[in-house]
C-alpha cells in the first residue's frame, strides 16, 4: 500500500470530541493518528456527521473537513 500523505502521522490513541454546532451534543471520538495536517478519528457511527466540523484534541479546538470515511472512521484534514 503506497502512502499518499504529505506529512507523517504519529500513531496514538487519545480521546477527542467532534463539535458539529454550539447547541448540538459533542460526539466522542478516538484519535488513531494525528499530524499537523490531519488525523484519523474513530467514532461509533459516521451517520449524521457533516463534511466540515470542529474537533477538540487536548483542549484545542480545530476546524477540519472530512477527506474519507467508513462506517466508523473519518480521515480529516485540518483547515
Amino acid at each position: 500500500m503506497s502512502e499518499k500523505r504529505s506529512v507523517y502521522r504519529k500513531r496514538l490513541l487519545k480521546t477527542g470530541f467532534i463539535i458539529i454546532g454550539d447547541k448540538a451534543p459533542k460526539i466522542q471520538c478516538a484519535l488513531k493518528n494525528v499530524s499537523e495536517a490531519g488525523a484519523a478519528l474513530q467514532v461509533s457511527t459516521t451517520v449524521g456527521i457533516p463534511g466540515n466540523f470542529d474537533v477538540v484534541i487536548d483542549g484545542t479546538r480545530r476546524r477540519c473537513r472530512s477527506q474519507w470515511r467508513t462506517d466508523t472512521k473519518i480521515g480529516v484534514r485540518f483547515d
